[in-house]
Order: C-alpha cells, then sequence, then structure tokens
C-alpha cells in the first residue's frame, strides 16, 4: 500500500502550480479571462485545502478546479438552443470537445469522464482529484459513459 505524502503548505503548493494553471486557464478562455478564473481557481483551492487529506495527485485536483471554472464560464456564456461547438469545431483539442459533451452530466460523473478520456488520467488520480477513492472514480466515469450513451442515440 502507498504511503499518502504529507500536504505541502499551501503556498509551496501555489509557487509549484501557477504557471501550468494560469497557462491551462489562457488556453481555455482566452487572455483577457485568465486572470479572473486563476484568481478563482485558487481561491477555490485555498477553501478547500485544509481538507486534503494526502497531498498525493495535487495537480490533477487544481486542474479540475481550473476545468470546472471553465465549464461554468462556457455555460454563462452559452445561448440555450445553441449546438455545442463539438460539432461546429473540428480544431477543438479532445478535452474541450469532450467537456461540452459531458456538460449535462452530474458534476462528480462529467469531472470523471472528462479527466478519464480527455486527459487520460488513471482512477487513481481521478479519485485523489474528486476526493474520493479509485473505486468510486472508476464508476463515476463508467455511470456518465452509459448516461452519454443513452443520451445520444437516436
Amino acid at each position: 500500500m502507498a504511503v499518502a505524502a504529507p500536504v505541502p503548505p499551501f503556498e509551496t503548493f501555489y509557487e509549484t502550480h501557477r504557471e501550468e494553471v494560469l497557462g491551462f486557464l489562457r488556453k481555455r478562455v482566452g487572455s483577457d479571462r485568465a486572470d479572473d478564473a486563476f484568481q478563482e481557481t485558487f481561491l477555490r483551492a485555498l477553501r478547500a485545502y485544509s481538507r486534503l487529506e494526502h497531498g498525493l495527485h495535487l495537480r490533477a485536483w487544481v486542474l479540475t478546479i481550473a476545468s470546472r471554472i471553465v465549464l461554468d464560464d462556457a455555460r454563462r456564456k452559452k445561448p440555450d438552443g445553441e449546438l455545442p461547438e463539438l460539432f461546429t469545431n473540428d480544431h477543438m483539442p479532445p478535452f474541450e470537445q469532450l467537456a461540452e459533451l459531458a456538460a449535462p452530466l452530474p458534476p462528480k460523473e462529467k469531472a470523471a469522464v472528462v479527466l478519464r478520456y480527455g486527459y487520460d488520467l488513471d482512477y487513481a488520480q481521478i479519485g485523489a482529484a474528486l476526493g474520493s477513492s479509485e473505486a468510486a472514480a472508476r464508476q463515476a466515469a463508467s455511470a456518465g459513459v452509459r448516461r452519454l450513451r443513452k443520451e445520444l442515440r437516436p
């Protein structure tokens, strides 16, 4: 059994991940919105930081937070009835296409599907990012895929 890594001080966590998170957000929401999304990401991380049980997979955890902010931002901008960009833009990275496709899923299923199939994380990493077990992450991804298959059938 793996030994859990201690949670580093928040300042160390921030210094380690800030550049990658900012780059991730600039690619997803553009430079003008990236700074606000960046602050929101680390504010959410700070609020939840004291509840972390170990310091494993912190990168996946903070990128999940950032991904959720990107999805929330996209939902606020997208008018109802508009076709998702998945069907109109072939140049989107796969994880962005998957995020749009998975938008109607419950939050845990959506996150598990996007992290597994869009970012190619393993279930242990997904479980850590979601604050659950590897088995729960596998179940959430599986349930999300089943729900998407059902919704996409003609």
